[in-house]
Formats: C-alpha cells, sequence, structure tokens
C-alpha cells in the first residue's frame, strides 16, 4: 500500500511537470526575441529584460498595468512623472519603497538623458516613447545606447495615434517581459470600449457637435487648440468636430482669443495636471473631485473662454493633460464621448470602468478626480 502511495506522488508530480512543460519551453523559445518596434525599427533582445531604463518616468504607468512589481524591473529612469504628477510617485512609493532608490538617469526630455548614467547601470533594456525618439537628440541618444552595449531602445508609442497603437504596444510589452495573458487581457478591456464607442458614433445622422479640446488653458498664455492626434483623436471618435482639425497642424497649436470667440464651439474641454502646475484648472492623481471643479469654474471665466456658447450653456469639461501619456487614455476616450453626444453614451461610465481598471491590473490603484463637469 505504501509502494502504491509513493508511486502515486510521483505519477502526480509528473502530470504536473507535463502540464508546465509548454509554457516553460515557450518561455525559454522566446528568447531571443524579434520584433518591429513603433518607429520602425528591426529589434532583437537576447534574453528576458531585468534591468531596465524608462527615458520618461510616465512609462512606469503601463509597466504597472501588466506586472506585479514594475519598480523591480528598473535600472534607471527620469523624474518627469514625479515632478508633474507627485502623487503617482507617492502611490507607488508607498506600496515599493525602493522606487526611491532608482538612479536617476534624465529629466523625461530627449536632451535630458544622461548616457553616461545610463552606462554605469549595467541596463539590458531602455525603453524611449515615440515623442522622445522624434527629435534629433532622441535619434543620437538610441544610436548611443545601441552602440555601446546597451542592446536595445524600445519605443513606445502611447500619444500620436493612441486608439490603435496603446493596444498594440501593450501586447508588445507583454512579450517583451513574459505577462502575455495580463497584456492581451489589457488590450482586450481597450478595444472593447473602443469600439463600443466606434460603433455608436458611427450609426449618428445628426450634426456632429463642435469640440475645443484647450491644453493648460492660461489667462497669460491664451489657449492651445489640441489638433487630430493625440488627444484630438477621443473627439473624433465620439462623433464631434474639432475646431483645430483644419487649420492647425496635426498636433494642434495655439490660438488667439479672436480665433477662439469666432468658432464658438458647443462643448469647450480643458487639459490639466495637478496644482495647477502650467493653469490654474488642477486636475488629476491626488486631486479632490471638489478642487477640479472649482478650478475649472474659474478657468473658464478669462476674456477669451467667458463669452463662448459652451460656457452659457454649461457644456464645460475638464481632464487630466497627461491621458496622452498613459494607456489610460481609454478613460478619456469614455469621458469624452459622454460629454461630446451625451445623448448617444449615457450608459458609458468612465468612473466604473476606472474601477475595473484598478482592480483587475493596475499594481498601483489609480486614484483623484480625471476629469470633471461644470454642470451636474
Amino acid at each position: 500500500m505504501t509502494q502504491f502511495l509513493i508511486s502515486r506522488r510521483d505519477l502526480l508530480a509528473a502530470a504536473s511537470v507535463a502540464l508546465c512543460a509548454p509554457n516553460i519551453a515557450k518561455a525559454q523559445t522566446r528568447w531571443p526575441l524579434s520584433f518591429t518596434d513603433a518607429t520602425g525599427r528591426k529589434v532583437t533582445i537576447k534574453k528576458k529584460p531585468e534591468a531596465v531604463i524608462l527615458a520618461t518616468g510616465f512609462n512606469l504607468v503601463p509597466l504597472s498595468l501588466i506586472h506585479p512589481d514594475p519598480v523591480s524591473l528598473l535600472a534607471g529612469w527620469s523624474t518627469d512623472m514625479k515632478g508633474d504628477n507627485p502623487f503617482i510617485y507617492e502611490a507607488f512609493r508607498k506600496k515599493f519603497p525602493a522606487i526611491e532608490n532608482v538612479p536617476i538617469v534624465g529629466n523625461g526630455h530627449a536632451d535630458g538623458l544622461s548616457v553616461e548614467t545610463a552606462l554605469s547601470l549595467n541596463a539590458d533594456l531602455a525603453i524611449m516613447s515615440i515623442w522622445q525618439a522624434d527629435s534629433e537628440v532622441g535619434q543620437l541618444a538610441i544610436q548611443y545606447l545601441d552602440s555601446v552595449g546597451i542592446p536595445v531602445v524600445v519605443v513606445v508609442d502611447i500619444n500620436r495615434d493612441p486608439l490603435n497603437t496603446t493596444p498594440r504596444d501593450m501586447r508588445l510589452l507583454g512579450r517583451i517581459f513574459e505577462q502575455d495573458q495580463q497584456a492581451e487581457e489589457f488590450a482586450q478591456f481597450f478595444e472593447m470600449r473602443r469600439e463600443r464607442i466606434r460603433t455608436k458614433a458611427a450609426g449618428a445622422t445628426d450634426a456632429r457637435p463642435l469640440v475645443l479640446m484647450d491644453a493648460f488653458p492660461s489667462d497669460i498664455r491664451g489657449s492651445w487648440a489640441i489638433g487630430r492626434t493625440g488627444l484630438g483623436e477621443l473627439i473624433t471618435l465620439a462623433g464631434g468636430r474639432n475646431v483645430a482639425s483644419d487649420n492647425l497642424p496635426p498636433q494642434g497649436g495655439p490660438v488667439t482669443a479672436e480665433y477662439v470667440i469666432a468658432a464658438d464651439p458647443d462643448v469647450y474641454i480643458a487639459t490639466g495636471s495637478p496644482g495647477g502646475t502650467y493653469t490654474t484648472f488642477s486636475i488629476g492623481p491626488g486631486v479632490d473631485p471638489s478642487e477640479a471643479r472649482r478650478t475649472l469654474e474659474e478657468t473658464v471665466k478669462m476674456p477669451n473662454l467667458a463669452p463662448l456658447k459652451a460656457v452659457r450653456e454649461g457644456k464645460v469639461h475638464g481632464m487630466w493633460n497627461f491621458f496622452n501619456a498613459v494607456p489610460l487614455n481609454i478613460l478619456a476616450a469614455e469621458a469624452v464621448a459622454t460629454w461630446v453626444r451625451p445623448d448617444l453614451f449615457g450608459d458609458v461610465d468612465p468612473a466604473g470602468s476606472l474601477s475595473e481598471l484598478n482592480e483587475r491590473f493596475a499594481a498601483v490603484p489609480f486614484e483623484g478626480a480625471y476629469w470633471a463637469s461644470l454642470k451636474s
């Protein structure tokens, strides 16, 4: 009898190993891993990265959606997320205290990356965003890092064409860090919400509302109308018309008070950051909803905004500007949809989506006021 029990245990153990073997083999055969990055560069990684440099600190956010301990991956990072959104940094620090000791390699700007520091860290991967790689300095940094032994720089794009590139690049990060299932689930979470908005908007036949999306409005600098790329894509997705679509560069640009008043949009959307870093409008991680509404109300008292039909009719909204740098942008898409076409998207619930995202994906929950409206 004893002999039978021992043999049975052995058989169960062998069966367990056999069941796990395909996954183990799959991980082992993944390396070296070759792919094309967001700039079209052919990239090969020899082994699973364990010491990663983030050329922008905001790329900690996508890692945190697919990896249970993203800070453990870091060999060095830039300070831009910590400087622009200190509440996020503090939330990460509370859960992962080791972040305080991660070496600083730059300030998030392409020309602020210290390659000397990067070289001293024995990193095996550097992740750079496409807006950094677009510059001449960014291109030189990529070439230099490649040439001196950091084997690859992966460029991810969650800014230029976010509706299409965000799920694609999250899947890529999942492959790189052997977090395929989590990345795939997030991509599907994103795509389901995107397609729901796209399908409903495509079925609308009435006139499309005119929208001004105003980045960091200021009574000193005036307005910057966000163009048809980046966050501006969310206007088109929702079935709206963008004030900046026709006569400004794709990314948008500064506009005069006369331009804004002449356009007289049906819907006004401001973007900002916590503490009103670049504008009086304070919104984002760690911001109380009452502060977001109060500062948004102050913002639209500016002379170039107060006369607008959108302001008079209470169609004034605001959101965190740094949705343009992180995969949370699908939440912004849902919020914009409810503002631009409330008749079509009354059943869309961005707050519910945020709760689900926090529960299913976020290593560190995202808290604060990420969007606000003056009309209840």
